[in-house]
């Protein structure tokens, strides 16, 4: 499992982070205080509070792992 923090504070964002993520067979997690929501939920992101860094969790390691945390790239706060 692998996990960063990340800003999605736009509409935009939002959908291009949606568009990615639906490209992974894999589980992606947006967590936010105590709400768990699919990443690759639109309806599930914008019921989200966006002006908070949310935390990505992405059900996978290794090598798999590091392709999909740099697919989010532009999203990581750091």
């Amino acid at each position: 499992m692998r996990e960063a923090r990340i800003s999605l504070n736009s509409i935009d964002k939002v959908k291009r982070f949606v568009s990615i993520a639906a490209g992974f067979d894999e589980g992606i997690d947006l967590i936010s205080e105590r709400y768990v929501i699919d990443g690759k939920s639109i309806m599930g992101i914008f019921s989200m509070d966006l002006s908070k860094p949310i935390l990505l969790r992405i059900h996978e390691n290794g090598e798999k792992a590091d392709k999909m945390i740099k697919a989010f790239d532009e999203y990581v706060i750091t």
